[in-house]
Parts: C-alpha cells; structure tokens; sequence
C-alpha cells in the first residue's frame, strides 16, 4: 500500500487564510517537508495545531538530495505534507523536482488549494486576465533581464513576475525602456499582509515611484501587447521615432513609443534611425 503527496497552499501572510484542509493535513501527515521548519511550527501554533508527524526541511539548497528519501516514504505508505514558507510548493518554490519524482515513480500525489501571490497579484491588477503568462522572478543580471524584456515586446499575454525590493526600481526602469513608458503595469506588495499596496499606472511612471525605494514581497504585472499590425514598415517608423526625437523625447523612448502593436523591436528601429543619420 503507498501514501500520497500532498502539496498544500500556504497563507502569504495571515493565518486565517489557511483552509480547514491544511489544518488537518499539518496535524495528520506522517511527513511534514517545510521550506522552513520554524516557520511552519509557528504557522501550526497560530492554527492551534499540533503536529504529531516527523517535521524536515526541504529548501533549495537540499531539494535534490532529499527528494529521494520523501519518495521512499510516499512509497512506503506514508503521507508527505510539501508546504513552503508562503503559496503554493512548485511555484518558484521547491517541489518541482519531488513532484517529477513522484510522478515518475507512479504514486499519488494531490493538491490542497491554497493562496497564491500570481492569481491574487492578477486579480488585482485591473489587467486582462482571459490568457496570462508567469515568468518566476526577473533575471538579476542587467543582459539576461533586457534579453528577457525584448521577448516581451509583443507578448499579447498579461504577464506576472516577481522581483526583489532591490532591484525593483532597475527592472521597471529597464520595462520602461524595453517596453514603454506608457505601457500599464502594476507593482503589488506585501499581499494580504497588513501594509498591503498596489501601485498601478505606466511603467515610466512607477519606476519613478520605485526609485525612492520599496520594501517586501513584489509581485508585478504588465499589460499585453496591442495587437500586432502587420502592414506597419521599418522605414514609418524610423520616421516617427526621429519626429518625436526631434521634439525632445529621448530617443530610445521615441522607439519604444512607436513599436506599440507593431512587429518589430526598439532595437530594429534604434539601430535603424542610427543607419539613417549617418547616411
């Protein structure tokens, strides 16, 4: 006979968010694997639950190596509780790799819905939602982010992301940028903790909001892309961006402006103003 995995949402800030499910998994489960043992223990001691099963740590750093032992156990016929410190295991959190194994090993595993910070920061938003793309967290590195955001440039999809506090002023400078000073977006933080903020508007416009510096947990989401006209030509655009640089817009400005619901890249069109100049 084998157990079951069983991954379980955990609240992102208040424990009254927690379902009745999760109560009683946390004081039932055999196996209790926590991103963070205490504070899982301080979670279940807010919930009046006493866990009676054998609590062990399951970070990053230790996935790989402890993934094997958690499916021995499901295999054995215990139940393994995954919870992290806030959201849903797997979701740029550790999981993944023990799902894989358990699903590759063929035992059961199933799922305590729960909060998440992707459909609650979506939610809030005020962006569409019908089709939306989550990208994990934001590349750290300056190359790989703007490698990142040009793959945005017609994503049509709403797409959701998280980000440290302290790179958060850089990337949304960097959206800015890439994608447009106009194009929407909002930054949420710390959700459904106490001092809960939503800041939405332009990219320009909250980058400069977020120079002065943001505290907690960000989760940011940017509006789609116009639809793509397909008629539009490399050479109107060159002209428009080099009329609006020539009213005083920054130039690389001018070209993220006008590629809006175009086929073709700031960079197609900055270069191309480059070319132009010089001939």
């Amino acid at each position: 006979m084998t157990g079951t995995l069983i991954l379980a949402g955990t609240p992102m800030g208040q424990p009254g968010d927690a379902s009745t499910r999760l109560r009683e998994a946390l004081a039932t489960a055999d196996v209790v694997a926590a991103e963070d043992t205490r504070r899982t223990k301080s979670l279940a001691a807010s919930l009046n639950v006493e866990i009676t099963g054998r609590i062990v740590s399951y970070y990053d750093q230790v996935e790989a190596a402890r993934a094997p032992k958690l499916v021995e156990a499901v295999a054995s016929g215990e139940t393994v509780l995954l919870v992290t410190d806030a959201g849903m295991p797997s979701v740029s959190d550790p999981g993944y790799r023990l799902v894989v194994a358990c699903a590759d090993a063929g035992l059961p595993i199933t799922c305590l819905p729960g909060p998440s910070a992707v459909t609650t920061a979506l939610a809030l938003s005020a962006m569409p939602s019908e089709r939306f793309a989550f990208d994990g967290f934001a590349p750290r590195k300056s190359g790989a982010r703007n490698d990142w955001l040009t793959s945005l440039v017609h994503e049509q999809r709403t797409v959701v992301f998280f980000e440290s506090p302290h790179r958060l002023a850089q990337t949304l400078s960097d959206a800015a940028d890439v994608l447009g000073a106009d194009r929407r977006a909002a930054v949420c933080r710390e959700l459904t903790k106490t001092y809960e903020e939503v800041k939405r508007g332009g990219l320009g416009d909250l980058a400069a909001w977020a120079a002065d510096g943001v505290k907690g947990e960000i989760t940011v989401v940017i509006a789609g892309a116009a639809k793509i006209d397909e008629n539009v030509t490399l050479e109107s655009l060159v002209a428009a961006a080099q009329a609006l640089a020539d009213s005083g817009v920054r130039l690389k400005d001018a070209c993220a402006q006008v590629i809006v619901g175009t086929p073709f890249s700031r960079r197609d069109v900055y270069e191309a103003v480059l070319v132009a100049r010089d001939t």
